[in-house]
């Protein structure tokens, strides 16, 4: 293994609920830290000040882990996801479609944020499908990605997405990203679903109907109900059945959420099928937590579109595997020595 594959480094996700800083060395994970702060509370704030404190905090409790096991000090930060948004800490443009490795490492943008690390910083940027400009009647062709942009590179690098596959990542939104034959992002197209979903759970009057725990595993039966119910009445009508259910006393909260977490992958799943994201042609790789991905999996057999899961582990291991492989083309391109 060469001196610079074993450098120490920390590598950092900031999604829109939830950020992540690994101390890696190598392909070896040292430390780990994660906090429930993202974009999402610059948007309520106003301010990026609680993403800088919060992202300090976790850099400054990975060293302590490293410090403990007497491991080493990390050289650089490399970052990607919602970290490089406007609501971020520092915008990086994103790179047009279709962008891979190399289109990425180009447009990567290295900085420092004093007030957060002394350490240089690298911050991957994100990808932009569709019209550069668009308007209500074209607005539907554009897109955008930050985060998993770096995780296809991770993916593709490992064997775990095939070329010409379409992964499907579950998170706060859920985005179905198309690769070309070549390995780069081709197109993508984004929902806020999955905040959606725990929006119902929480802030409607839907929160006394259903579970507002994620759910361990999802009921298929009663799932299914739900995506035939948004299938004939539309996602409103669909949503609202959950609380008539709750009101004449059918199901328990778990089924009741799965009727509702149904409902929701009806929407997209018809909606992508529709702008053939997704076809029986090819595969599809679903990221996400395990139950959520699961019902998905199920909803596409339905459907006679083939579907892998990945494990948490692995979609950690690609991620890391992307953020690495980027900044070393990066470093090997720009002849930094302070990287």
């Amino acid at each position: 293994m060469s001196r610079e594959v074993s450098h120490c480094a920390l590598y950092a996700d900031m999604g829109t609920t939830t950020t992540r800083v690994w101390l890696v060395d190598g392909e070896d994970v040292m430390a780990r830290s994660q906090a429930p702060v993202g974009v999402r509370d610059t948007a309520r704030e106003g301010s990026p000040q609680q993403l800088k404190a919060a992202l300090a905090r976790m850099i400054s409790d990975v060293g302590d882990q490293a410090a403990r096991l007497s491991k080493g000090t990390p050289s650089h930060l490399v970052a990607a996801g919602m970290i490089t948004s406007p609501l971020g800490l520092l915008e990086v443009p994103h790179v047009e479609a279709p962008a891979g490795i190399i289109e990425l490492a180009a447009a990567a943008q290295n900085c420092s944020l004093p007030d957060v690390t002394d350490l240089p910083i690298l911050l991957i940027p994100g990808v932009r499908c569709g019209p550069v400009r668009c308007d209500i009647s074209s607005v539907g062709m554009a897109d955008v990605i930050r985060g998993e942009e770096t995780l296809c590179v991770g993916l593709v690098k490992l064997g775990l997405l095939p070329p010409e596959s379409t992964l499907l990542n579950l998170g706060s939104h859920w985005k179905a990203i198309r690769l070309a034959a070549d390995g780069r992002i081709l197109s993508s197209i984004t929902s806020i679903s999955g905040e959606l979903i725990h929006a119902a759970q929480t802030q409607t009057i839907l929160a006394s109907s259903v579970s507002r725990e994620r759910p361990g595993a999802i009921d298929e039966a009663w799932m299914e109900a739900g995506m035939k119910e948004q299938r004939q009445s539309g996602l409103p009508r669909a949503l609202f059945c959950v609380r008539l259910l709750e009101q004449r006393s059918d199901g328990n909260p778990e089924q009741r959420l799965a009727f509702l977490i149904g409902a929701f992958i009806a929407a997209d799943l018809d909606a992508l099928m529709t702008r053939n994201m997704l076809s029986d042609k090819s595969g599809v790789v679903i990221a996400g937590p395990e139950s959520l991905a699961s019902a998905w999996q199920h909803a596409l057999a339905r459907v006679r579109i083939s579907a892998v899961t990945l494990s948490e582990a692995q979609l950690e291991r690609a991620f890391l595997e992307g953020l690495r492989s980027i900044w070393m083309l990066y470093k090997a391109g720009s002849g930094l020595t302070g990287l």
